[in-house]
């Protein structure tokens, strides 16, 4: 790619950015939300039909101007917003596109099952998107791409939902695909995946190539991404003062999801005391998500007890958990946290109205200081909070969802992957936030498939498998090997 632009209505996404990957190379492409990775990679894969400079393709021009100009050169990509159609099922979404008259729907089935095994992935071909976990939808894009005869494969934050298991799979199959010739462009957050995976790291800031390096150095590449020295990655200090007993759970159940025939979670205990952040670590499937939305009302227990602040807490709705103080910062930000197409003083007062109402009608003045004094404080990105959230990067929507659930005044605050997908800067800036909301005394439950973040910022850590709990750590005490052999475990609880 030579002297890449593009513009949109006000801004300059790209300017002049070259970008060059050989046979059998992995190119990893790092800069902050809004750096224009993710529009680069469009045009690479005729998202974007207009745009300035030249493409070339084994040494020949491509006129790529439609994501079918890109598949017949070879291109495929994985996108960071994931591009399945929930109503279909596997199967149909992996070849979707590429039907001829008659389906040849035993064969599209064998050869989607093929390379859903290949991923470590044990679901039908006719399963429903909609029935898929992110992380599951997440392989299903990587088994799509896989599907097409691919010469450049651009992948987009793919491994931004996965547990380390899963991750290590994936690089499998990045070494497969290179080991045929094929050249992958890996845009990634997770610096510490770099030396494991990448030949180059190519380095964009504000639309423009800043630099790239051979060689894998953390602090070097963040100043280059951000501009200046980062500072600490994980602010929080260790030994910090809890108080009361805040969430206690004892033996929670939750039924799977209707026809599935497995149980989310078993016979759950746990607590979470003020100023106290607990993480829970487990690979796909292992029940986290489905833990922190029981706490929240989503679901409804099969069996068990649990009480807040002292007091019995039976959520009948996420609603009432929001009386009780209660707030979850949601998995897929943008199909359960947002409404993308409002502003953003919309998304970060919808759960606080209350709050607002006089007289049965809503008083927007004040309703928008508040959000305004949030969106400064959490420095969002935006000319304004009439800001479409759609239009925000994933960093700032991630600020938002947090600005929309501080409004409410919680005590106790559930995070599932707070950090995924974002840049390095803002998920500092959020690492930094939670530290400051445990010691103003909150309660926070962390569910992460970044190891690394939550053997550095939580006070314990719970694992899970298979909907049980297999091990518990305290501060300094787990590895990352540790928790892998618990997360794969299915004997009795450990504890440390």
């Amino acid at each position: 790619m030579r002297a890449i632009g593009k513009s949109f209505p006000g801004v300059r996404a790209l300017d002049g950015v070259s970008l060059t990957v050989g046979e059998g190379e992995v190119v990893a492409l790092l800069g902050e939300n809004g750096a224009g990775k993710s529009t680069l990679m469009n045009i690479l894969a005729g998202v974007f039909k207009d745009y300035e400079g030249e493409i070339e393709i084994g040494g020949e021009v491509a006129r790529i101007h439609s994501p079918k100009d890109a598949r017949g050169h070879g291109i495929a990509m994985i996108h960071q917003e994931l591009n399945l159609v929930p109503e279909l099922s596997i199967a149909d979404n992996i070849f979707l596109g590429r039907e001829r008259a008659f389906l040849d729907r035993k064969g599209m089935e064998s050869r989607a099952a093929e390379l859903l095994r290949g991923l470590g992935l044990d679901l039908s071909p006719r399963t429903l998107i909609k029935q898929c976990k992110i992380a599951e939808r997440q392989l299903i894009e990587v088994a799509k791409a896989l599907s097409q005869n691919v010469r450049v494969l651009v992948m987009d934050e793919p491994t931004s939902a996965l547990a380390d298991a899963e991750v290590h799979r994936l690089y499998e199959v990045i070494r497969d695909l290179t080991g045929r010739g094929v050249g992958v462009i890996y845009i990634s957050h997770r610096l510490e995946e770099l030396e494991e995976i990448a030949d180059r790291v190519v380095v964009m800031r504000d639309g423009r190539y800043v630099g790239e390096r051979s060689s894998i150095d953390r602090d070097e590449l963040i100043q280059m991404m951000v501009g200046r020295p980062l500072g600490e990655m994980f602010p929080r200090a260790a030994g910090g003062d809890t108080g009361e007993e805040l969430l206690k759970v004892e033996d929670l159940s939750v039924p799977g999801e209707a026809g599935s025939g497995r149980t989310a979670l078993r016979s759950v205990s746990l607590s979470v005391r003020a100023g106290e952040i607990v993480g829970v670590a487990g690979l796909m499937g292992a029940g986290r998500s489905e833990l922190l939305e029981a706490i929240f009302g989503v679901h409804r227990p099969a069996g068990g007890a649990m009480t807040l602040a002292g007091r019995p807490y039976r959520p009948r709705s996420p609603r009432h958990a929001i009386a009780r103080g209660v707030a979850l910062v949601a998995e897929d930000r943008k199909a359960q946290s947002l409404v993308l197409g409002n502003t953003i003083a919309f998304n970060a007062s919808l759960p606080s109205l209350k709050r607002f109402l006089r007289f049965g009608v809503v008083a927007a003045k004040k309703a928008n200081a508040e959000v305004e004094r949030q969106v400064r404080e959490l420095r969002v990105k935006t000319p304004s909070t009439r800001f479409t959230v759609g239009n925000l990067s994933g960093g700032n929507q991630q600020k938002v969802v947090l600005a929309k659930w501080l409004l409410t005044a919680p005590s106790l605050i559930l995070m599932d992957e707070p950090t995924r997908g974002i840049d390095v800067g803002a998920k500092a800036e959020i690492h930094a936030l939670m530290s400051e909301l445990a010691a103003s005394g909150k309660a926070v439950l962390v569910a992460s498939s970044e190891l690394p973040e939550l053997l550095a910022m939580c006070d314990r850590i719970l694992v899970l498998c298979e909907g049980r709990i297999t091990a518990e750590f305290g501060r300094g005490q787990a590895t990352q090997e540790a928790i892998l052999e618990a997360a794969m475990a299915r004997q009795q609880v450990m504890t440390l």
